[in-house]
């Protein structure tokens, strides 16, 4: 599960993607399947896809406890050949993240 909280110290990845048109669930079945490669990796927190509704996007919102595990989770995906892979489905442009606010109802 996704821990959106201020301050813990846990690194997001969040990935959006541009895809072709109908191109979001062949993007989403990969990235589903890198997800389940990742979580093998200590540190490895939780992955979450979204898809957009125009179908243009899909972002991948991706957490591990801390800088060094989000690091030995691009190792795997590299060594797995994942991240270049994804790159057939869609263009990337991924960024880390530390949530500095959150607020609830």
């Amino acid at each position: 599960m996704p821990i959106i909280r201020a301050h813990t110290g846990i690194i997001t990845q969040i990935n959006v993607f541009t895809v072709p048109e109908g191109g979001q669930d062949a993007l989403i079945a990969y990235l589903g399947e890198a997800a389940r490669v990742a979580s093998e990796v200590p540190g490895w927190l939780s992955a979450s896809l979204h898809k957009s509704l125009d179908g243009t996007r899909v972002a991948n919102y991706a957490q591990c406890e801390d800088r060094e595990a989000m690091g030995r989770v691009f190792q795997r995906l590299n060594a797995a050949g994942m991240i270049d892979g994804n790159k057939a489905y869609g263009e990337a442009n991924p960024g880390l993240y530390d949530v500095v606010f959150m607020l609830e109802r």
